[in-house]
Order: structure tokens, then sequence, then C-alpha cells
């Protein structure tokens, strides 16, 4: 699979990149705002395409053209306003959304938050982010791609113990970012994750057991 990652410089995201380059089966292109970004992720074996989340769907449909498959990793960042996450998180998620069935790429696989999908569980300190999560997700299920939503919960830099619980509503709970990283890999070719979405935390299963077992 040829795989377009958004957020690749996120810290989910440099995961994703190594694990992607690493794979046997993949391919990995990594979108960069900046052309000096672009050394240290072809040293790990992704390629680049320069585009923005606030540019033109235009400019991104050609950047995702010749793609089989779609992540979206991307955030605005705790330390940006309420603003910066309504253009990043909602409006650039859906513009790749619009630019993914502009080209024909019809594999989407989106990182949002655990209970996004649920108002009454949303975390008031970070509300905004949930609202533009939440809207995302309704967007992308309302596409025509074939989209898989991992809800995970509260991040960890922590490494990966390999043993997740993931189902349609769990209790609020935290998992490392290697595992959410190595979640979304694993979902990107399991169909049982095929239009649907998921919360994710650490539990007691491994990753394919706890997808296959959705």
């Amino acid at each position: 699979m040829k795989v377009f990652l958004v957020g690749a410089n996120g810290q989910i995201g440099q995961k994703l990149v190594k694990l992607l380059a690493d794979s046997s089966e993949h391919e990995v292109t990594a979108m960069i705002r900046n052309p000096e970004q672009a050394g240290d992720l072809e040293k790990i074996g992704a390629q680049t395409a320069v585009a923005n989340l606030e540019g033109s769907v235009e400019n991104l449909a050609a950047a995702v053209k010749g793609h089989d498959a779609i992540i979206f990793s991307a955030g605005s960042g705790g330390s940006t306003g309420s603003d910066k996450t309504l253009l990043v998180d909602l409006d650039g998620a859906v513009k790749v959304m619009e630019a993914a069935e502009q080209s024909g790429v019809e594999r989407f696989v989106m990182v949002s938050a655990l209970q996004a999908h649920n108002r009454e569980n949303w975390n008031e300190k970070i509300k905004p982010y949930y609202v533009a999560k939440h809207y995302a997700d309704k967007a992308l299920e309302a596409s025509k791609l074939n989209y898989t939503i991992v809800r995970p919960g509260g991040l960890l830099n922590e490494p990966g113990t390999g043993k997740v619980q993931a189902g349609e509503n769990l209790e609020r709970g935290s998992i490392p970012r290697e595992d959410v990283a190595q979640t979304v890999f694993t979902a990107l070719t399991e169909e049982n994750t095929f239009k649907r979405g998921f919360d994710l935390t650490s539990g007691e299963q491994s990753i394919s057991d706890a997808l296959k077992n959705l």
C-alpha cells in the first residue's frame, strides 16, 4: 500500500513513519509544510510531499493522488488557540477527506480522541478540541471513504506494551503513543475495522486480537 501520512512530525506521526517505512508491504509519503523538514524523514525511508492543511483542497488532492490510503494524525497541539484547532483538526481534516474523494483514495484512517462521539463525556478543559474531532469524525462517517476512526485515551510517552483494549465505548484511560501508532498501522489492513470507529486504551489483548474482536 502507498500510504499518505498527514501529521508526520507529530509524536504519533513520527512513530507511524518508522513503522510504515520499515514495513515490507507499505510505502509512506509524509506530508510536510516546509521543504526543510524533508531530510530527516527521507533518512528513515519516507518520501515527502509539501502541502498545507490551511491551503486549498486542490493542492491537497494533487499531493494525495496515486496513494492507496491516508492516515490523518495531525493536530494543532495544546499550545495553540481554538481558532487553530478549528482550522487544523476540523477544516484541515475535512479538506483531506475531500482531496481523497477527488483523487480516488478510498482508505482513510483517522486518529481522533476517546469518546469524541459522545458529547456527555468530553473533557471540559479542551472542549474546542473535542468539538473539532467530533465533527471531523462525523464528516468522515458521512463520506464515501472506507474509514476507520481510532479514538485513543490519554497519550503517554512510555514504551508500548502491545496490549490494548478496543471497543465502541470505553471508560477513561490512557495508552502509550507507541501502542496507538501500532494500532493505526495494524488497522490499515484489518477488514474488521473498516467503516467503524472505536475507543482505544491500554488493556490485556494483543493489538491484532483486539481489532479482530471488535
